[in-house]
């Protein structure tokens, strides 16, 4: 199969990327050619247009990764908004494609919107991008200022954050801080490649079990700590230590009986 690019079609090999000078009147064009579909997928920047057609490794991961992101965040019960496909695009600047984004601090902003303004509206919170062909550049969401890019290249994940001026190489993730994502994506993949991505989902809820379990503990001794003071129970001043081990002995009867769920 070859490469074709006319005005009535467009027609990439699966895995390829064409790179065009063009106007941005140009990418307009494409874009409105290609229709509802996704593919090729589409970039402009600076008077260039890049079009890539992916292959199926591409969408698994991209997949893979929105997964464990929409866990990870179901697991600390926060609220998000998540979008792909999605074109983010600045008018004679830029225009991009991300394989997922994710709104989690800001998805108030756009809750219910059926169109963004990029000029107007927060950038998405996170976006994820799978480098299977280097058509992928992080400096493309500079334009946008989005807080942080997860780039999935060579089945490694960089994560680049925008703290000032340019893109830097994190080793945490800000939503996810003492999470150890780098191991467990690498087993999520191993996971899904041997088996599949349900199957890699599952072993993450495992992992995270622990974790759940610290979670809620910590918010029923702080729970403990409001209720006894609200209660005025004659031990209240009773360290937070005793809180954990000795809660028979400060708590009325219906507390104890919450604490031990």
């Amino acid at each position: 199969m070859f490469a074709l690019i006319s005005p009535e079609k467009i027609q990439l090999p699966p895995g390829s990327v064409v790179r065009l000078p063009a106007s941005w009147e140009e990418y307009q064009r494409l874009c409105g050619q290609r229709g509802d579909g996704s593919i090729p997928r589409i970039k402009y920047h600076d008077g260039e247009v890049l079009l890539m057609s992916p292959l199926p490794v591409h969408g698994r991961d991209a997949n893979l990764l929105a997964d464990i992101v929409k866990t990870l965040l179901d697991h600390d019960g926060r609220e998000y908004d998540a979008f792909t496909p999605v074109t983010m695009s600045l008018p004679e600047e830029s225009g991009i494609e991300p394989d997922y984004c994710f709104y989690i601090d800001n998805w108030q902003a756009v809750s219910g919107k059926k169109r963004i303004d990029w000029r107007q509206d927060p950038p998405p919170d996170l976006v994820i991008e799978i480098d299977v062909t280097s058509y992928s550049d992080v400096q493309d969401y500079l334009p946008y200022r989005v807080p942080e890019v997860w780039l999935f290249k060579k089945q490694q994940l960089l994560i680049y954050q925008l703290p000032g001026t340019d893109y830097q190489l994190q080793t945490h993730s800000c939503y996810f801080p003492e999470f150890d994502l780098q191991s467990a994506i690498a087993q999520c993949v191993q996971i899904t490649y041997e088996s599949n991505t349900s199957a890699a989902i599952r072993h993450l809820k495992q992992v995270l079990l622990p974790y759940m379990f610290t979670f809620r503990r910590s918010r029923k001794i702080a729970a403990l700590c409001l209720a006894l003071n609200n209660q005025q129970c004659p031990n209240s001043s009773t360290k937070l230590l005793s809180l954990t081990t000795k809660t028979q002995d400060v708590c009325p009867h219906w507390l104890k009986s919450w604490y031990y769920l």
